[in-house]
């Protein structure tokens, strides 16, 4: 198996984005169904994404949680940075593995609107690297994993808008979605358990 990949490399690959259902949420009903529908796993994939702050020192708050399913992304939105309760519940839930990329940004950035950090948040990053992979991060391990390049165009676009475009909601989506696909392909060549 490649560990090791050029950005030419990871250029010259088809582009793929996650195609599934995705759902948006933004009611304390929709939080209610959603984490309830979430509950019965025990294995999502996790990203958050904020607005981008061009200002050194200034940081805006997390805006979007996406909590990806085998077939459905949650996209969670954050009105002001303010936490729902119902979505606390499921991010310090120890019996669910919250899979994610680069996350101890995420993690800080939610310890700061109070969510503790629970012990079942798995860094593919930290994860790959103990499995001896040269290049990290989404766009390098979908490329030698899963053989395909995603798009980060959308990354910092403004995430606090009121209405998400489209190109918003496939970026947020497939950020959450590949996560699990890495894991998964990591957990067939028997990597997954290096962290434990």
């Amino acid at each position: 198996m490649q560990k090791k990949i050029s950005k030419d490399e990871v250029n010259a690959l088809p582009l793929h984005a996650y195609d599934g259902e995705v759902e948006i949420i933004n009611t304390p009903a929709g939080y209610r169904k959603a984490v309830e529908e979430i509950s019965d796993f025990t294995l999502l994939g996790f990203d958050t994404e904020s607005k981008p702050s061009f200002t050194k020192g200034i940081k805006n708050p997390i805006a979007l949680v996406q909590l990806a399913t085998d077939d459905k992304v949650y996209l969670f939105r954050l009105p002001k940075g303010d936490m729902p309760k119902e979505l606390k519940k499921i991010l310090e839930d120890d019996n669910i593995e919250k899979i994610g990329i680069g996350i101890d940004d995420d993690l800080n950035d939610l310890k700061r609107i109070g969510v503790k950090r629970p012990k079942e948040f798995i860094d593919l990053n930290k994860l790959a690297t103990k499995a001896g992979f040269h290049n990290t991060g989404a766009r390098n391990l979908s490329a030698m994993l899963l053989g395909f390049r995603i798009s980060k165009s959308a990354q910092t676009s403004n995430w606090e808008r009121e209405e998400l475009t489209e190109k918003q909601i496939s970026y947020a989506a497939t950020d959450a979605w590949i996560c699990l696909k890495i894991y998964e392909k990591l957990w067939q060549y028997d990597y997954s358990d290096v962290n434990k």
